[in-house]
This record gives C-alpha cells, sequence and structure tokens, in this order.
C-alpha cells in the first residue's frame, strides 16, 4: 500500500463552546491508502483534552510509515490489530487508518460497508443538530436557524435550567443534554428532575468522567436515562459503565475505529446498555463512517458536516435529521479536499 495524508483547520459555521471551551476551528487529519489502483479514505479530528494534536498524528505516521504501508492487506481486522500494536499511544492516528482501511476493502470487494456487514440500510435513528453553549439569544437564534427534530444542548453552566427553559418556549422538538463531565453530583441530581420536565431525552456525560461512585449513585436515583461518554472511551470502558450509566456514547477516533466500535457496540448490548456513536466534528469521511453502523444504534450524533463551514467530501446528505448515503463501494464518498499531498 501507499499512504498519504493531508491535514486541514476547518472552520465551524458559528463557535463552538462546550463547558471545557470554545474553538472556532476542528483540525483535522486525512489519510489515504492506495493499493491496486484504488485508494480509500479515513479521518481522525484533534481534540485538544486528549493530548493527540494533528502535528503528533504526522509525526508518529512519518516514523512508521514504511511498517504501515508494507503491512500485507488482506482485510482491515487484522490490519486494525497489526495498528493497534505499532501505534499503541495513538488511537487517533489508528482510527484514520482503520476507517481508510474498511473504505479500501470496500471498493477491493466492490460494496459497500453496511452490505459487508449485512446490515439493512432502511434501519437507524436520525441524528441529532448540536447546539454549543452560548447567550440564550444566540442559542435560540441556532434553533431558529435549522429546524431539526432533535436537538443534542450542551450544558455545564450556572444558566444551564434557564437555557433549557428559554429553548423550549420556542420548539417541540426532542432535547438531549450533553454536560461533558460539568456537573457535581448534586447538581446533577437538581437539575435532572428539571429537564424531565422540560422534555429531555436523556442525558449524557453529566459528572467527572472517573466519579464512578457518583456516577452509581446517580444512576440509582436519575429519572432520565445517562449516556457515557468520557467515561466510555476504550473497549474495556463498557464493562465499567454497567451499572453506572444506561448506555455508552461510541467516539471512532476516541476507540481507534470502526473496528473496536463494532465489538463495542456488541458489548454494550450484551450489557443490556443502549448504543450511541457521537461525532466530534468530522467531515463527511468519518461522518459516512458512523453513516455505515446506522443500523446497530439506538441514537447518532453526525452532525459534523451540519456544524462545519468547510467540507471535504461527498456522499452523505441530510434531509430533517434522517440520513443519506451512498450506495458506493466503501465509504461511498468522494473525497474532494485540494490541499497539497504529504
Amino acid at each position: 500500500m501507499n499512504c498519504t495524508y493531508y491535514s486541514y483547520n476547518l472552520a465551524f459555521r458559528h463557535p463552538f463552546t462546550i463547558s471545557r471551551g470554545t474553538k472556532t476551528h476542528q483540525p483535522t487529519l486525512i489519510v489515504e491508502l492506495e493499493y491496486r489502483g484504488l485508494k480509500g479514505y479515513g479521518e481522525a479530528p484533534a481534540i485538544s483534552y486528549y493530548h493527540i494534536p494533528v502535528e503528533k498524528m504526522i509525526a508518529d505516521l512519518e516514523e512508521k510509515r514504511a511498517l504501515i504501508q508494507n503491512f500485507a492487506f488482506t482485510d482491515p481486522q487484522r490490519y486494525w490489530h497489526y495498528l493497534h500494536h505499532l501505534l499503541p499511544g495513538n488511537p487517533f492516528l489508528v482510527c484514520a487508518l482503520d476507517i481508510a482501511a474498511w473504505d479500501l476493502y470496500g471498493k477491493l470487494r466492490q460494496r459497500p460497508l453496511y452490505e459487508l456487514w449485512k446490515l439493512d440500510p432502511g434501519k437507524g435513528p436520525v441524528t441529532d443538530y448540536t447546539i454549543g453553549i452560548d447567550t440564550i439569544d444566540k442559542m435560540v437564534a441556532k434553533i431558529k436557524e435549522r429546524p431539526w427534530p432533535i436537538y443534542k444542548i450542551k450544558l455545564g453552566t450556572p444558566e444551564d435550567l434557564a437555557i433549557m427553559s428559554a429553548l423550549r418556549a420556542h420548539t417541540d422538538a426532542v432535547f438531549r443534554v450533553d454536560a461533558n463531565a460539568g456537573w457535581t453530583l448534586e447538581e446533577a441530581l437538581q437539575k435532572i428532575p428539571v429537564l424531565k420536565e422540560l422534555g429531555v431525552e436523556f442525558v449524557e456525560q453529566p459528572l467527572a468522567k472517573d466519579d464512578w461512585e457518583g456516577m452509581k449513585v446517580l444512576y440509582q436515583r436519575s429519572s432520565l436515562p445517562l449516556i457515557a461518554d468520557e467515561s466510555c472511551v476504550r473497549e474495556e470502558d463498557v464493562e465499567k459503565c454497567k451499572g453506572h450509566f444506561h448506555g455508552v456514547n461510541i467516539k471512532l477516533t476516541k476507540c481507534s475505529g470502526l473496528t473496536p466500535a463494532r465489538r463495542m457496540i456488541a458489548a454494550a448490548r450484551l450489557g443490556g446498555m443502549k448504543v450511541m456513536v457521537g461525532s466530534m466534528n468530522e467531515s463527511t469521511i468519518g461522518s459516512a463512517a458512523i453513516a455505515h453502523l446506522l443500523p446497530e444504534l439506538d441514537y447518532v450524533d453526525m452532525d459534523g458536516p451540519l456544524l462545519l463551514k468547510e467540507d471535504l467530501a461527498t456522499g452523505i446528505s441530510f434531509d430533517d435529521g434522517k440520513i443519506h448515503r451512498s450506495a458506493e463501494p466503501g465509504l461511498g464518498i468522494t473525497f474532494t479536499g485540494l490541499f497539497t499531498k504529504n
């Protein structure tokens, strides 16, 4: 195989704020694997609090490039196991390469991924649309700008309940709340009953990622389902979430790709938990990878292409929350990025 990469700093339509801070751009790495005249693409956005910037992904790729390229490619699962041991400290880069390998494999087999996985393309949830933390007036304006059936509302401020009351006055859409680990147990116990009255469907990551004792109490007392995000990063975290959360939000970049994500979905099902796959503000490339998992999910958050001003591919579209993906082989995307190759 030949491995090429591209780096981007994609602008958001609006400044994107969660409980940890604000950003105006999303750095991301795109990898391209070429084999037998076909090209597969994968993506890994960089998230600052996981301390794997694009620069580290590039440095690790350059250092191990010969080994990445010289693998005797037969199927993506074998390749993931190889990469997992080759790059143990960089799950983000492994994710990008794993997605590219699946895209390539689908093209070699001339079938879309959902068909290779024997999934029904007609099944799957609609995606929510994320409203980042802002002034109440600006958050209301974002809802009016994009009417949508389900909104994910970022919280973690002293004004959380005022925000939710104000938003509810402007829409009867389903609300989901993501606190991004921004609450204490006491705050969660006080806010969740009010949020339920305001029509919230579930709460994502209410407490700090390692507050397992607090989550055990909240799990027993919460009137709303609780979904793990920061507490569920790797495969082994799924088992830890049992008895603390009602479901898990799997992020491809954090868990290192489609290959482990599919095993995490199976493990969550065995544990009686709901399954969500979430966005890390991927372009259409990373979002298309999520789209092929839709038949296996209860919830999905794959609004990255809607939040970004710029995109890097075509192949998926959105219609009032419903996702339409191409039936072309692999991911079904066409890479349109025009930046210089490396």
